[in-house]
């Protein structure tokens, strides 16, 4: 099976399509310095631009981790992703409190997806 990559740097690829599976790099906010629920939003609209790019949608989405910098916004980061989700398309999701890699990143969401 082939592997291809898509968006790639020298320290990864944006995208990995293997299998009619998709896996998106970590994705966070346009906006660092926005509050939980804009930079939730962001991410968000940057995942399915990037969905879309490989030939898939939210509604295919598979498994999410979200990554949160403080639980404190936790309920604010749900109120975004529970308006967002499409009911009967929720995916497996994970979130945890975790250090982002610049400071003023309050959510990272990493995704896996099956192709259209």
């Amino acid at each position: 099976m082939s592997i291809t990559r898509t968006d790639s740097t020298p320290r990864m690829s944006r995208i990995v399509e293997h299998n009619n599976t998709i896996y998106l790099c970590g994705q966070t906010a346009k906006d660092a310095n926005a509050d939980i629920k804009e930079q939730t939003i962001t991410t968000l609209e940057k995942i399915e631009e990037l969905l879309d790019k490989a030939g898939s949608d939210k509604k295919h989405i598979l498994s999410v981790t979200i990554y949160v910098r403080d639980m404190k916004d936790f309920a604010a980061m749900n109120e975004v992703w529970d308006a967002w989700v499409e009911d009967g398309h929720q995916p497996a999701r994970a979130c945890v409190e975790a250090r982002i890699a610049r400071p003023e990143l309050l959510v990272e969401m990493s995704v896996i997806a099956a192709k259209k």
